[in-house]
């Protein structure tokens, strides 16, 4: 296997191991897809090198779902146009046990911040905090699930003989969450607190960690479980790399080796 296929299928079971941002209740009206997971699925597809991280997901959501007896994928990325204007896109319709449904497929990566808003859903933005949580949910209530009702969507449904109002919608949300570094856990009411994938910190924070080691994987990498058979850097190497992303305006996510040999996620970021 060589080391681009090694990091698809790395990429690919981080994905589909990546819990679900909530569980059984629904989270501003929006109710989590369910379906029994098989914990063997391989990824058999062929990626263009540069697809990026939010479309390589939706392919290995579809990859897992087509290992589901139960489910039958009736169209994947369908890109709904007015003319030559293009007014969005389906992720997926599928039918589980002969019930259609309307599937967005969602992965992120949040931030907890308490200065921003004052709720559990507000408090988690983008590493760059060019992103929310709340943003991605609003957008999802108000412009993503309505696409199915669009009179510019009536003609892909009369195609695959449905009809809107018989087909149930649900979201596929996966997260991989961050807190500050030694702040408390943040409580969860709404949200899974299974998602908690490591800490971040600030640039000034860095000299903490001198004694450890480092590597930055690649954005499409982020996806995957920490690889122990890694370049590792020492603190210096780390330190002139972080530096250059932060002047960029760049919060990485980063791995990190501790002294006892124990690995961590987190992010560097460049705001205050």
């Amino acid at each position: 296997m060589n080391i681009k296929t090694k990091d698809v299928q790395n990429q690919y079971q981080g994905c589909i191991h990546t819990p679900q941002l909530w569980l059984k209740d629904t989270v501003l009206g929006l109710e989590q897809f369910e379906f029994s997971k098989m914990d063997d699925t391989i990824f058999n597809e062929v990626l263009p090198v540069n697809l990026r991280l939010g479309k390589r997901v939706e392919r290995f959501v579809g990859n897992e779902l087509k290992q589901n007896d139960t489910i039958e994928i009736l169209l994947e990325n369908m890109q709904i146009q007015d003319g030559k204007r293009t007014v969005g896109e389906l992720d997926c319709i599928l039918k589980q046990d002969d019930t259609p449904i309307h599937l967005e497929v969602i992965y992120k990566f949040y931030l907890f911040d308490e200065c921003v808003g004052t709720t559990e859903i507000e408090h988690w933005i983008g590493p760059n905090r060019n992103d929310t949580l709340v943003k991605k949910l609003t957008k999802l209530k108000e412009k993503q699930l309505p696409l199915l009702y669009s009179e510019h969507t009536k003609p892909i449904l009369e195609d695959l003989k449905l009809n809107a109002v018989d087909i149930k919608q649900f979201v596929y949300f996966k997260a991989q969450l961050f807190v500050p570094y030694t702040s408390e856990i943040p409580e969860f009411k709404l949200l899974n607190r299974h998602c908690l994938a490591g800490f971040y910190i600030h640039l000034s924070e860095i000299g903490k960690f001198t004694d450890c080691k480092f590597y930055i994987p690649s954005k499409l990498n982020w996806l995957m479980a920490i690889q122990t058979q890694v370049t590792w850097l020492n603190f210096d190497s780390f330190s002139g790399q972080i530096n250059t992303l932060i002047h960029e305006k760049k919060a990485p996510l980063c791995w990190l080796k501790r002294p006892n040999g124990t690995f961590e996620k987190f992010f560097v970021v460049w705001w205050s």
